[in-house]
């Protein structure tokens, strides 16, 4: 039986002390969840402007994921009722089948200086592609810290696009995301640029569609052990592969099959403190790299097996920005057990996957309100008035009525309360 059996049944500091027994993180983060402490006032107050307070969402954890072999807890934040259950169950169906598995060829951050009135773009191109080595050193001496931790300038490529001439500087930033880097190299660059096209720059900048830092997650499960009946088995895997093909055929089932997928991305990415606007972006356009969006993740049959396999441009951190001043993301990654940048990488890749299988097992199956609206029920009942102890009773009721609503709920509890005036 696994060690996190009932786990979504135990109190909130039965929970936090079972994750710490098993993940063996810190007692100082155990306090960060137990006291539920957020972002101090301090800090928040000089991290953005016209500062009011703190804003608070749900902070979950997905206890058993299986990736290259290690097991995981993964922390998530959302305010959406299904997104942990889904993938704590699609993450229980996949470990049986021996879990997720990652690659990643490279890991490089990409910026790009667009010039403007080039006088003759092809010659400039030439000139520029010759003094490469003279401009990745100049890239490097803008950012000198990073070239002593191993990383810095790695190549450029240059490209004449309509009016414009653009420079890309690909960059190892090692644990960081990358802006800053990549941002002081490519203004430390642009005067040369500048010189040796006889144009001008219209800007330096980091780009988010981190084409050079691909990750690809991979799963295989036993279609035993997707429900009951071996007919039933194969019949939900079939329907998975064909709900996956419409989503590579027609744009606006793409548009919902790949916000499933991020439902669990962001959750995690959020919670580790990275920049999940800058992770949509870049997905969203290599969803769209041939001229179509289409969905990023694929799931195909292989004889007894339904294989999943996804691939993600993925600007992550695990330094930097955020990261190092909410108490929470310090929890997080106590949690995690420290990853590095290229297993958090991997495990948020994995996870976008996970969510995506849970979310089309659902579809061709049961349909996906029966369990969303099951776990909306209680959120329903707090929306309608109901305290904290009517709000299990109205919950219940709730998932036995044929309309699962808010209106409903408001009946439910003016009943509740008739009944115990009556009584």
């Amino acid at each position: 039986m696994s060690r996190f059996s009932g786990f979504y049944k135990k109190n909130r500091q039965e929970r936090i002390a079972l994750l710490q027994q098993e993940r063996s993180f810190s007692q100082e983060s155990a306090e960060i969840l137990i006291q539920d402490k957020n972002l101090p006032e301090s800090i928040a107050g000089k991290m953005t402007e016209n500062h009011l307070g703190t804003f608070s969402l749900p902070f979950s954890v997905v206890p058993e994921f299986l990736l290259d072999g290690q097991e995981y807890s993964l922390p998530m934040v959302t305010e959406e009722p299904s997104v942990v259950a889904a993938c704590s169950f699609g993450a229980k169906i996949i470990g049986r089948s021996g879990g997720f598995h990652s690659e990643i060829l490279e890991r490089l951050m990409i910026g790009q200086v667009a010039l403007y009135d080039v006088p003759d773009p092809q010659a400039a191109l030439e000139k520029i592609l010759a003094e490469t080595e003279s401009i990745l050193s100049l890239a490097n001496q803008a950012h000198p810290s990073i070239v002593k931790r191993g990383g810095g300038a790695r190549q450029i490529q240059v490209d004449i696009k309509d009016q414009f001439l653009i420079v890309y500087l690909s960059v190892d930033v090692l644990e960081a995301m990358g802006a800053n880097i990549l941002n002081t190299m490519l203004e430390g660059i642009k005067d040369y640029l500048e010189e040796l096209s006889q144009g001008q720059a219209l800007m330096a900048i980091l780009s988010n569609y981190a084409s050079q830092s691909l990750v690809t997650a991979r799963c295989r499960i036993a279609i035993s052990s997707l429900g009951t009946s071996a007919a039933l088995n194969r019949e939900t895997a079939k329907k998975i592969a064909l709900a996956s093909q419409l989503a590579q055929v027609d744009t606006y089932r793409a548009a919902t099959h790949n916000k499933g997928i991020f439902n669990g991305i962001d959750a995690l990415v959020v919670a580790t403190g990275n920049d999940w606007r800058a992770v949509d972006a870049g997905a969203h356009a290599y969803a769209a790299r041939d001229g179509q969006y289409r969905g990023l993740s694929t799931w195909t049959l292989e004889g007894d097996y339904l294989l999943g396999q996804m691939t993600l441009p993925l600007p992550i951190a695990t330094v930097g920005g955020s990261i190092g001043l909410n108490p929470k993301v310090q929890a997080v990654f106590d949690i995690l057990g420290h990853p590095d940048a290229r297993t958090l990488a991997s495990l948020i890749v994995a996870t976008g996957l996970c969510q995506n299988f849970a979310a089309l097992r659902a579809l061709v199956t049961t349909g996906i309100q029966a369990g969303h609206m099951k776990l909306q029920a209680k959120s329903l009942a707090i929306l309608a008035g109901a305290n904290e102890e009517e709000a299990d009773t109205i919950a219940q009721q709730l998932r036995k009525e044929k309309h699962t609503n808010l209106e409903t709920a408001k009946q439910l509890l003016a009943q509740l309360r008739d009944k115990e005036k009556e009584a």
